[in-house]
């Protein structure tokens, strides 16, 4: 019996369809990794799975007594509970149980009741076989493994950066142990090492799981299956995961060619009937009309709209277009020893390090928007900064992304802001949607076509990558490239850097090193 099965399951926004009649099943031990572009419904799936949305039509049946445990990062958090309180909310009933027991052992101790004192035998098997006195060294692993200990175990959640809150929920699930793990975008706040650490813990869980994630190379290492979300359809491959993307590809690629070939047949048989219908020829012209009406029409291979970005230069012949130094960063301490570094006429820098290290800060504070702790960052006077922030915060969710950028641009005319939203892959539909109603990926080229309505000379992109898919973030990677002006750019995506940055800051280690 599969774990889950999914019949018939359709869903739709407006007028979007994102699947028709869709059935598939998570069966045990398959690593399934959910793929397709920005906006085609893979983070819908899995609120569909969870309840959280309710489709259209189907059925969602999980197996009896299954642990699904979910990635939900806007979990709510109570203020004031620390890091290493969280975490033992993955074992509240435990906890609760061990209580129960040292009450019956204190109440046997007054009585010499020996039903209490079997009682308290009772739980503490179930406290042994469920491993209660090893928690701590299991919780110590998982923080040591997404490297929570640069957090801080006394850090309080609500006060952290949103790839920080990422990495504790993560870690939460992590040690409940679910018997199905769902995951959207885990790698999107973890730098390299960590995400070799979630590689080798997924290959080792024994358990099902359904993946969502952009990064093919992550996929690869983790998945022995895969559904693509594509063209309102739904499709299973099996195997690895470069074998399941070939399978894809020759679907897809069969699917153009019987496409292609059925609107030829369209064509001649409308030509037909234009030329015939009220001539002598009209039965076999109504004929013919009444063939297309019933014929199942094969959709077309693609109705993804393709991302292309155009950042506007600024052309003021700057030197020395950013000069850093001995910058100390951080809000009620340092976080960061003392930073020197110099960016030139029309460099481009990439910033790493793991997450929490202090990358947003740093930036943040070179562009004035957070105090400094000392030192000084000057831009050249000449410099015009255009910033990206990686957090999708919007003042007003209820509004368009086409009243979101008017009110900042008053002058421009609608067409011009559809046009622009459109060549950065939002279609029309969605540029009248709230803009908490878009994807990740979505809001994220929302916020990049708002960069491309004034020219600048410095690009500053904070995790651009986050929530994108692989075409769009090579039209991004393409953009920058092309951009003749300076910029820096914050990836966790090593791959993202390369034959893009001149030099890569480590802002772990605060040393300059040669991109590869």
């Amino acid at each position: 019996m599969a774990l889950l099965d999914v019949e018939d399951l359709s869903m739709s926004f407006a007028d979007k369809k994102l699947y028709d009649d869709a059935s598939f099943q998570l069966n045990k031990g398959e690593h399934m990794g959910i793929v397709g572009q920005n906006g085609v419904g893979k983070s819908t799936l899995i609120k569909i799975l969870i309840g959280d949305e309710l489709p259209l039509t189907g059925a969602i049946k999980w197996q009896p007594r299954i642990h699904v445990g979910y990635l939900d990062q806007y979990a709510d958090i109570p203020e004031g509970m620390t890091l290493i309180d969280f975490l033992h909310t993955a074992f509240d009933e435990l906890y609760q149980l061990n209580d129960q027991m040292n009450r019956y052992y204190a109440d046997y101790a007054e009585t010499a009741d020996d039903k209490l004192l079997e009682r308290a035998g009772t739980i503490q098997e179930r406290l042994e076989a469920a491993n209660f006195y090893d928690l701590d060294t299991e919780i110590e692993r998982i923080i040591t493994g997404l490297g929570l200990d640069d957090i801080g175990r006394a850090h309080e959640v609500a006060e952290m950066s949103g790839g920080q809150r990422s990495k504790v929920i993560l870690a939460k699930l992590l040690l409940q142990h679910p018997d199905v793990i769902l995951l959207d975008e885990p790698t999107n706040y973890l730098d390299t090492a960590h995400i070799n650490w979630l590689i080798d813990y997924l290959n080792e869980f024994d358990g099902a799981a359904m993946i969502i994630s952009h990064d093919y190379d992550f996929l690869d290492q983790v998945t022995n299956c895969i559904i693509n979300v594509a063209f309102g359809k739904i499709t299973k491959y099996r195997g690895s995961f470069k074998s399941a993307m070939r399978q894809r590809q020759e679907r897809e690629e069969a699917q153009r060619r019987e496409y292609e070939k059925q609107q030829i047949e369209i064509e001649k048989n409308e030509r037909f009937i234009r030329k015939f219908k009220a001539g002598t020829r009209s039965a076999q012209a109504k004929s013919r009309e009444k063939k297309l009406a019933r014929m199942e029409r094969v959709d077309p291979p693609s109705t993804n709209v393709q991302a292309q970005f155009n950042f506007p230069y600024a052309d003021t012949g700057s030197q020395n277009a950013l000069v850093v130094d001995q910058l100390s960063v951080g809000y009620n301490r340092p976080l960061l020893k003392p930073v020197t570094f110099s960016v030139n006429t029309n460099q481009k820098v990439g910033f790493e390090g793991f997450n929490g290290v202090g990358k947003s800060t740093l930036i943040k504070t070179i562009l004035g928007l957070i105090d400094s702790k000392g030192g000084s960052a000057q831009f050249s006077p000449s410099a015009r900064v255009s910033y990206f922030s990686q957090d999708l915060v919007w003042d007003d969710e209820s509004k368009t992304p086409l009243q979101i950028i008017q009110e900042k641009y008053d002058k421009l005319p609608q067409k011009a802001i559809r046009t622009k939203l459109s060549k950065c892959g939002l279609d029309s539909a969605n540029a009248m949607k709230p803009i908490g109603q878009l994807s990740g990926g979505e809001q994220t080229k929302v916020k990049l076509a708002m960069m491309e309505f004034e020219p600048s000379n410095f690009l500053i992109l904070d995790e651009p990558t986050n929530h994108l898919d692989d075409e769009t973030k090579q039209a991004l990677k393409d953009a920058i490239n092309a951009f003749p002006g300076n910029a820096i750019i914050v990836s966790h995506e090593v791959s993202f850097y390369d034959g893009l940055a001149d030099k890569v800051l480590n802002v772990e280690k605060l040393s300059l090193k040669a991109a590869k």
